[in-house]
């Protein structure tokens, strides 16, 4: 079946017992992680992970159906977890949706799956999966986002409040999700028992890191600035911040550098290029100084790091902030 993100939130937290499989589909692999982390939660602290990837489903076809139905050595819960699944995991997922019987839910993380697939197709079309496209929202999508979150964990908040949670996250969807979640808690919100969510309480919760802070902090690693970026890093350090929106404006950064590098040495001149590319006159001396230190090789070498760094970020789950603070110092020492 196709899911709405409410449908999928609900059968996450509470498992149902006819539903085999979640397939997390798009590249956005942050929310679906942490998607994965609210299955892991609700199956329980206790509950034991059985990690496979898609090349061990295509050796082996039957072994995730196989998985889905073992049972735990301990004799408690038991789900398996599904990474880098693409096409080639089809003939398992048939298997596992077709099998007698499967009592361990099984979630597939694939973030190079077409929705025109065969293997989201195949879940789509059963009655025992739920399929759900993980793609970075664009500003409507995300304000729709933050409002159905909202909803669902018993807030009403006002479109001021899901602006600044917007802003806060970068438009991450993952971020959003856990500053809706902590809101909730502190306000003791509930579906049943919704309350109003105002500025105050999102102060009190630290929900938003400035755009400016993070517009800082980029600017002084792709500057070399060392120092600088260290003292950002420090001023957004508090304990729930998380590093997913500094990394991806990160990437942003670096695409319009290349851009605009890639435009200077086909000739162009480096004000002609700022200009065209509407930089921001308080960053036109860090841009031309950046656009002078890094060539397009470097550029490209960056990018691919820096989404590497995204993904070992979201899977060193709460030591991600170390992971992402090491690679940003890094990267800043090289530019440097």
């Amino acid at each position: 079946m196709k899911a709405t993100e409410a449908r999928l939130i609900a059968a996450l937290d509470r498992p149902p017992a006819d539903i085999r499989l979640y397939l997390l589909h798009g590249p956005d692999e942050a929310v679906a992680q942490a998607f994965v982390a609210r299955l892991a939660k609700a199956m329980g602290v206790e509950a034991e992970r059985i990690d496979l990837d898609g090349a061990a489903l295509r050796g082996d076809p039957a072994r995730l159906a196989d998985e889905a139905a073992a049972l735990s050595l301990f004799g408690g819960a038991r789900f398996v977890r599904v990474t880098g699944a693409g096409e080639e995991s089809l003939e398992a997922v048939t298997a596992l949706l077709h099998a007698e019987r499967a009592g361990n839910p099984a979630v597939l993380l694939a973030p190079t799956a077409k929705a025109t697939g065969k293997l989201v197709k195949a879940a789509i079309d059963s009655d025992r999966a739920l399929a759900f496209a993980c793609y970075p929202p664009g500003a409507r999508d995300a304000a729709a986002i933050v409002a159905d979150l909202a909803r669902a964990a018993g807030l009403r908040m006002s479109p001021v409040a899901v602006q600044r949670i917007i802003r806060g996250s970068d438009g991450d969807r993952a971020v959003m999700m856990r500053e809706v979640e902590k809101l909730a808690l502190y306000l003791d919100a509930a579906p049943e028992r919704p309350v109003d969510a105002d500025d105050t309480a999102l102060e009190a919760i630290g929900a938003e890191i400035a755009e400016g802070e993070i517009g800082e902090v980029v600017l002084a690693i792709t500057a070399g600035q060392v120092d600088q970026l260290i003292d950002g890093l420090r001023r957004m350090s508090g304990p729930d911040a998380s590093p997913i929106p500094l990394l991806r404006a990160l990437g942003r950064r670096l695409v319009s550098l290349s851009e605009m590098r890639a435009a200077i040495e086909a000739g162009e001149g480096p004000e002609q290029v700022m200009k065209r590319h509407r930089v921001f006159w308080r960053e036109e001396a860090a841009t031309a100084a950046a656009l002078r230190r890094w060539t397009l090789p470097m550029l490209a070498g960056a990018q691919q790091a820096a989404r590497r760094a995204e993904r070992e970020v979201i899977a060193a789950g709460p030591a991600g902030r170390v992971v992402a603070d090491h690679f940003l110092v890094r990267l800043a020492r090289s530019a440097r």
